[in-house]
This record gives structure tokens, sequence and C-alpha cells, in this order.
């Protein structure tokens, strides 16, 4: 028998150490974190809590993850940046920050595109889902799910919103989401940028006069306590994309990311549902706390906001829009 080479031997003992080491690294303990922006007793608060919990019970304790809300990590934008990076290895985040990395995210907040988040999961759970997170991949964040964020309403503390010309030159907040910037200017509103975990001063303080947001949001951070008039504009869906980092997935075992999807499936039908059942509870309720709820013309908000998608229809993700638009109607 031949001897091996020093030089073979050395690659021998190192490929077998690699091999070792990422076996004991599969089945040593694993603390991973989950940050979001939202309150406790919001659905996205309530399903990530629920994902760790499937993750560990599934793994006998072996991976821990633990859930940072109302944006004790930063805002969407900052755990976006830090997922890609793999400061933070998973993220209940929005739809319009993800979208500054991957911008055909966009293409599912055209205006008034959904008239329900089940029209929206009809196309997210389908071929186009899998080419969106595909996309994702590519820029370093893994899909596990995509979570309802709601269909959109707007508040505000100057008056009741019922036509178009109601909403000229209120000061009204968005969030890092430039088709929500767009939908607010085509309205003739002024569209102010402040990050959510600072909106309730803000609305408070007069800095801005309104805001748009599910009913879940505006509830669950007590907006109405400063916010007198909901309109049920319904002027756009929003995903809640729940990521894992890639850095962080390609260090996982094969049995670890099946725990991980099995666990995101889980926690994605439960954060749905109680997205879904919320709505009609949290309106009476917020008109039981003195908020005046008024309904507006959609076909003239519609018409108003048209120039968006003409707008979007001429930008590089035009050919991913035409695919959504063509699979939501």
């Amino acid at each position: 028998m031949k001897k091996i080479s020093n030089f073979r031997r050395s690659v021998l003992v190192a490929t077998l150490l690699s091999a070792t080491a990422f076996a004991a690294f599969a089945q040593s303990a694993v603390k991973l974190t989950l940050g979001h922006g939202a309150a406790p007793g919001n659905p996205r608060h309530e399903a990530s809590v629920k994902f760790a919990e499937v993750v560990k019970a599934k793994t006998n304790g072996r991976i821990d993850i633990q859930v940072a809300h109302s944006a004790q990590l930063g805002d969407d934008a900052a755990m976006v940046t830090a997922i890609r990076t793999g400061a933070l290895d998973i993220t209940a985040n929005s739809q319009g920050a993800v979208a500054a990395a991957v911008p055909e995210y966009a293409a599912y907040g055209m205006p008034f595109m959904f008239s329900t988040p089940a029209q929206a999961f009809k196309v997210l759970d389908g071929p186009l889902g899998k080419e969106l997170a595909d996309k994702s991949a590519e820029k370093g964040m893994v899909v596990l799910g995509y979570w309802d964020n709601g269909i959109r309403h707007m508040t505000n503390s100057k008056r009741p919103i019922t036509k178009v010309e109601d909403m000229k030159g209120l000061k009204m907040r968005t969030p890092p989401d430039a088709v929500l910037v767009d939908i607010m200017q085509a309205l003739s509103a002024d569209p102010q940028q402040i990050k959510f975990a600072e909106l309730y001063v803000a609305l408070q303080q007069g800095v801005v006069d309104g805001q748009e947001n599910p009913l879940v949001n505006i509830h669950a951070s007590k907006l109405y306590e400063v916010q007198k008039h909901l309109a049920l504009t319904s002027h756009m869906f929003q995903m809640t994309p729940l990521l894992i980092s890639k850095r962080t997935w390609d260090r996982l075992s094969e049995a670890d990311r099946k725990v991980m999807q099995e666990a995101a499936t889980e926690a994605t039908a439960l954060q749905r549902k109680l997205s879904q059942e919320a709505d009609d509870k949290l309106l009476a309720d917020l008109k039981a706390k003195g908020v005046q709820v008024t309904t507006v013309d959609k076909a003239a908000f519609a018409k108003a906001t048209s120039k968006v998608d003409e707008k979007w229809l001429a930008t590089p993700i035009a050919p991913y829009l035409k695919k959504v638009i063509a699979a939501s109607r």
C-alpha cells in the first residue's frame, strides 16, 4: 500500500475535522433571534412566538429562538439590512422595507389591486410567490412564509374622509414604502416618512395629521387615542414576509431547515387566521372607543391613484408586475 503524502494526509485530516465540526454544530444548541416591529397582541407577534415555540418543541429545546418585538432591534429597514448581512437571524418584516432590496415586492402594493388578503395569498402561494422567494434568496434572504399585514385604511385628526378632495393637504405618515408615498401624492396629501415606533408621539404632537395602517396595527398600538377619524379606504394590501438570513440558513443542517419550514407553515396559518378574525372585532371596538368611521368612494380613489400603476409599469419590475396584475384579476 502506497504511503499517503504529508500534504494529502493534512487535507484528509482537515476534511474530517470540518465534517466533524459541522456535525457537532448540527447537533449543538443553536440560539437565534427573530426581530419585528409590531406590538404584543398583534398577529405578527403572536405568530412569531408560535414559530419559536414550534421550533423549540420539534428540536427538543436545541434551537432556541428569542423574539424581539416592538422594533427593539431597529425599524424594519434596519432589520432588512441586518438580515442580509447576517447580523440578525430572522425577521417578520414589512413589504415596503423588503422592496428596497427586492423591488418586485412592490408589485403587491399597487393601489386597490386586492380587495381581500385571501386574493393576494392565492397569488403569493403559487408560482409568483416562488419567483419572489428566488429573487429574495439572491439578496441574502430566505422566505419562510408570507404573512398578512392587512388591507390598509387611513386615520387622521383633522376631518372625516369620504371623497378624494378630503385628502388634500393632509400630512400623512407613511412607512419607507415608495408605493405608499406615490399613493399619497396622487391623492394630494403630503406624505411624511416616520418610523412606526415614533408614530404615536408624532400623531400626538401634531407632527403629522394622520397615517394609514391595517386595523390590527391601529388597535394594537392604540393610535385611536390620538386619531378620531377612520376612513375605510382599503387602498392597499401589504404582506409581512417571514425571512431568515441566508447566512443563518446555510449554517443549518437539512433536518433543521425542514423543522424551520414546518414551523413557519404552522405559524403562517395562525398569523393569517388571527388577522382575518381581527378586522370585524376591531372595527366594532374602535367605534366603541369613539372613533368616527367613514366609508369612501373607492371608484374615485382608484381613479385618482391609477397613475401609480402607470409609473411602476415603467420601472424594471414591470415584467413581474404585469404577471401579478394578470393573476390578481
